[in-house]
């Protein structure tokens, strides 16, 4: 049996099912054998008449393999990411001759892919630093740490190797400190405590993180600050930074974010949809020393115009 590539290089590539496959369903069976491949991409390819078993199309995605079948993949190349400078403008908060720290509007992609390829953060930073070129990876250039796209607040941004690499250190050694808000379905009970929980990608479905065994450690303090009929308003902290992190822990523990569209399916546990445009996670502080001084230097941001009138709303009702 031929072995599996990461499949971003190759085109095509041909396995002959040997014993121990036998009566593998197909999808399961090209996860495992083509790197960096998930059941769900596989699934969509076979949708897009991209596999064929012994030189015929496969159209099931159920479809039970035979010792000997000859099974055939095409992936289509990944779609290109270019970069480009735009004038966008930037709530920027601070800047100095090594990095700046931004304060993200709510629905800004922080970097490009595909989908995505204008409109980014990396494609405003461009625009407003010219020298950015490879700082951080030649797709994600001044980026040290990301906000999802409906998560607003403040991130930073580097501008040369030398805050890159602290930056970095410092996120890597947890002592760059990030606070957040966050409006959440229900009373949470207890009004504070500390979500350890795993978090890996979903198994099902890849656009998802989870909690699940076997995943990354993940820990996110919280505390109440006020609670409503049916809703709770937190401060939280990072102890690490997986992806999703504060989303898949209150999701976990029953507190999803309010409005969040993955975790919670858009829940907005009684408050009218004109008050929530999007997710209410907010980035409101962080505190960091200077990659170059080793100042001390911390910054906040008030809650956005449509999080304050969610909390207006709910204090009247």
């Amino acid at each position: 049996m031929m072995d599996g590539n990461d499949y971003s290089n190759n085109a095509c590539e041909v396995f002959t099912v040997g014993s121990q496959d036998t009566n593998s369903r197909i999808d399961i069976y090209l996860a495992q054998h083509v790197k960096g491949m998930s059941r769900n991409r596989v699934q969509g390819l076979i949708e897009e008449g991209r596999v064929t078993v012994n030189e015929s199309l496969c159209e099931d995605k159920n479809y039970r393999l035979k010792q000997g079948d000859r099974v055939s993949i095409n992936v289509p190349p990944p779609e290109q990411v270019s970069l480009e400078a735009e004038n966008i403008e930037l709530d920027i908060i601070y800047e100095d001759q090594d990095l700046l720290v931004i304060n993200k509007p709510g629905g800004m992609v922080v970097h490009p892919a595909p989908g995505h390829s204008r409109g980014t953060m990396v494609n405003a930073l461009l625009g407003h630093c010219r020298d950015l070129s490879g700082i951080g990876g030649v797709i994600r250039p001044g980026i040290v740490h990301r906000l999802d796209k409906d998560t607003t607040g403040l991130l930073i941004a580097v501008k040369n190797d030398l805050a890159y690499s602290e930056i970095s250190r410092q996120l890597k050694e947890r002592k760059l400190l990030r606070e957040y808000i966050a409006l959440v379905c229900g009373q949470v009970s207890p009004v504070s405590g500390q979500i350890e929980a795993p978090i890996g990608r979903h198994p099902r479905n890849r656009k998802k993180m989870a909690v699940v065994e076997g995943g990354r450690e993940a820990v996110t303090r919280y505390r109440v600050i006020k609670l409503y009929n049916r809703h709770s308003l937190l401060k939280l902290n990072l102890k690490t930074g997986r992806t999703h992190q504060i989303r898949v822990h209150l999701s976990y523990i029953g507190y999803p974010v309010v409005g969040d569209p993955l975790y919670a399916k858009g829940a907005k546990g009684g408050l009218p949809s004109e008050l929530v445009p999007a997710q209410l996670l907010h980035a409101r502080k962080i505190k960091f020393k200077h990659p170059r001084s080793g100042e001390l230097l911390q910054f906040s941001v008030p809650l956005p115009e449509s999080f304050q009138e969610a909390l207006i709303w709910l204090k009247n009702n």
